[in-house]
């Protein structure tokens, strides 16, 4: 079970940086945007640093990086992430809906499941699409968290995640602004709004799988995202719902290990990454 996709714990992919990234992913990267001795590259969302390292490895010279996170300690992280890596790299705190760079800054641009943490997403690609030189690629990969499979063997396990559902869209809808469950699909449609013309889309499935009760380590996973849910939820009533999902996956948890290796789950949903160009 792969923590990014498991739709008890969370409803969107939002660790999917530090964990689905692969070289297949890097390499696919790199196709899109083609990075050439002398270009920038501005990563929006950076995080941790994941693409900066990945993209060095490529070893290519005079490859200037620029990455921005809105999170202070992930700027921070991601610096010490490379700070010994032969690239020039660099970071800044920043906000995808206001860059701080002048127009035409960067050869492309891209983001990955950043937009889905954004209400508002046609601002922050129209922010992208201005720091973009014109004719520089630009590339989006959101996941379409609207899209989300899951089976049970077990009718608890469907509860549980239809307690979950409840739960964690009454826990959005009662805090800040955010996009659209299907914002990965919805990019494609949105960037000629901001300037950019679409010209592929590409989809990625990202799943997971269990045969046999799972570990004792995914439950707990499970139950602490439900109580931190509750902790920081806005109102009594998202607390009630809280309550009756970490309840559900109780009852889930006890009726998997009865049915010890009859248990099956399986989810999925899919990354939708979209390339576009800059006008002109």
């Amino acid at each position: 079970m792969i923590e990014q996709t498991d739709a008890l714990t969370s409803p969107t992919l939002k660790h999917l940086r530090g964990q689905w990234w692969t070289d297949a992913f890097t390499t696919f990267l790199a196709e899109t945007l083609r990075p050439k001795p002398g270009m920038r590259i501005l990563d929006v969302g950076c995080g941790t640093g994941t693409a900066e390292v990945n993209l060095a490895r490529l070893r290519l010279s005079q490859l200037d990086l620029v990455g921005v996170d809105i999170s202070v300690a992930r700027v921070r992280d991601a610096l010490t992430a490379t700070r010994y890596m032969n690239a020039t790299v660099g970071f800044a705190a920043a906000d995808a809906r206001n860059l701080p760079f002048p127009e035409a800054s960067f050869d492309a641009t891209f983001c990955v499941a950043v937009l889905q943490h954004i209400g508002e997403v046609s601002k922050a690609l129209a922010e992208c699409a201005r720091v973009t030189k014109p004719g520089g690629k630009f590339l989006a990969v959101e996941p379409d968290n609207a899209a989300r499979y899951w089976f049970s063997s077990l009718p608890s396990g469907m509860t549980a995640f239809e307690k979950g559902q409840r739960f964690f869209a009454a826990a959005a809808s009662a805090g800040r602004e955010t996009a659209p469950a299907a914002v990965g699909a919805l990019v494609p449609g949105l960037l000629r709004a901001a300037g950019i013309e679409p010209l592929s889309v590409r989809l990625f499935p990202v799943f997971a799988s269990a045969l046999a009760a799972p570990p004792a380590e995914l439950w707990e996973k499970r139950r602490n995202a439900a109580t931190a849910g509750i902790e920081t939820a806005a109102d009594d009533t998202v607390r009630a719902l809280g309550e009756e999902y970490r309840a559900a996956i109780e009852d889930y948890a006890r009726a998997a290990e009865a049915a010890g290796p009859a248990f099956v789950e399986i989810q999925n949903t899919l990354l939708v990454a979209t390339v576009g160009q800059r006008e002109d």
